[in-house]
């Protein structure tokens, strides 16, 4: 069938399915959609004995490379059972007829989940060993064994920078819906300040974020980092300077930063703290001019809001509301990428 409202998900056609190509998989089977997330529709699907996620590309025109899916699925599946907490992944369906997209099935993982990086539910004392954890695994991630697990093929060599640029830039024009300047100028002085390849090259999460984990309910501990559509061989300083992008943006349910907020008073870490703790774990001295990695990561993520935007113009976001929200955000972002150019 062909199925265009990313909103509802054919259930009778993913249960047939399932029974055909998922061993022990037994319905019925009802589905409820999450309401986080803008790119890759999300479901559960519950089961009489069993709990499960279905992640799928959004039906309709999408930009070249994006809502890899068959990606995160690979990934998840060689890291399972390595230092770094994935969710058990079972099967890829990679045939657009049964419900219109590309789809993946894998376990629901049962923990706590923080929408904001200021963890107002979590008593104060508490909050400082999660930021820790946070630091914790994206130093296991880097560390990753590439050869051992399969992933050495998983993106190209070379400047990881200049592809992601280039790569973005492309994004970013074909869904371009106004001009704006701000992102034009960090474009530019992205391209002219691109560092020379240092031989670094590691498992890179490119959204690395406290919203995309899950965490053990009883200790600070990462049960499950999610959302891997972005993940390639890369650079590992874009992954640090994604979590101080997003610490550096207003507090509140909509930019869900950090700015503002006396981290000491709060128990929260301080982006000195947060890179000098990963760089501890990571055995590296420090991270010279961050600034360039920090207005990488905010050009990155405007090209994505711009993204999320286009398609709720088109009709096939998510969440279409929220999209066209957040890209009022293009601007902002982009201007934070040049202020932060300004400290290199």
């Amino acid at each position: 069938m062909t199925q265009q409202d990313p909103t509802k998900l054919d259930v009778a056609a993913v249960e047939s399915w399932l029974t055909a190509n998922l061993p022990g998989f037994k319905g019925p089977v009802t589905a409820e959609k999450f309401n986080v997330g803008q790119s890759n529709p999300t479901f559960r699907l519950i089961t009489p004995d069993h709990r499960y996620v279905l992640r799928r590309k959004p039906p309709g025109v999408l930009l070249k490379s994006a809502h890899a899916v068959d990606r995160e699925f690979r990934v998840q599946k060689a890291l399972y059972e390595t230092d770094v907490p994935v969710t058990k992944v079972h099967v890829l369906c990679e045939d657009e007829d049964v419900i219109g997209s590309m789809f993946y099935i894998m376990d629901e993982v049962d923990g706590r989940h923080f929408n904001l990086p200021s963890l107002p539910e979590l008593p104060v004392a508490d909050r400082h060993a999660i930021h820790d954890e946070m630091s914790r695994v994206l130093a296991a991630i880097h560390g990753v064994d590439l050869d051992a697990t399969g992933l050495s093929d998983y993106g190209p060599t070379g400047n990881y920078y200049e592809r992601q640029i280039g790569r973005w830039t492309k994004q970013y024009r074909a869904s371009e819906t106004d001009t704006i300047p701000a992102m034009d100028e960090l474009i530019d002085w992205l391209n002219n300040n691109i560092p020379g390849d240092d031989g670094l090259r590691t498992l890179a999460h490119g959204d690395y974020r406290i919203d995309n984990m899950l965490f053990e309910k009883d200790r600070p501990r990462i049960a499950a980092v999610l959302d891997w559509e972005l993940s390639t061989t890369g650079h590992p300083y874009a992954d640090v300077a994604a979590v101080i992008m997003q610490w550096s943006m207003p507090g509140g349910p909509d930019s869900r930063g950090l700015a503002g907020i006396d981290r000491k008073a709060e128990g929260l870490m301080t982006d000195e703290e947060f890179i000098e703790s990963y760089c501890r774990r990571a055995g590296i001295p420090g991270i010279d001019r961050f600034g360039f990695y920090l207005a990488f990561t905010f050009f990155r993520m405007a090209g994505i809001i711009q993204g999320v935007y286009k398609r709720a113009l088109d009709g096939n976001a998510s969440n279409p509301e929220r999209a066209k929200k957040m890209g009022a955000s293009v601007p902002r972002f982009a201007e934070a990428g040049l202020n932060a150019a300004k400290t290199v």
